[in-house]
């Protein structure tokens, strides 16, 4: 199994006020209902005011790295990259869990 974790920055001068912001958000907390790779997801809103903490996270469960890959390639997840890349950066890791 593979834990896929990302961490995502708002771009100065975008607050979760800005409606691409919560589109962004809204489309990567429905990622499980049309990418069927995914065994399990969760994700959120930072809540902690430290000035080293990102604005979101998500956290998705996948069988193997080939489960990964098709997520990557889904349509779905793509159109959430576009969403993300307007009023973010982010920071990626994969890591394997025991079963």
């Amino acid at each position: 199994m593979l834990r896929h974790v990302v961490l995502f920055k708002l771009n100065p001068g975008v607050d979760w006020d800005d409606p691409r912001a919560q589109q962004a958000e809204v489309a990567t907390r429905n990622h499980p209902q049309h990418i069927p790779e995914i065994l399990s997801w969760e994700c959120g809103r930072n809540t902690t005011d430290r000035s080293i903490a990102y604005d979101f996270a998500l956290c998705g469960t996948f069988f193997d790295e080939g489960a990964v890959s098709s997520y990557l390639r889904h349509p779905d997840h793509v159109s959430g990259v576009d969403l993300w890349r307007a009023i973010a950066t982010w920071v990626v890791v994969d890591y394997e869990v025991a079963v």
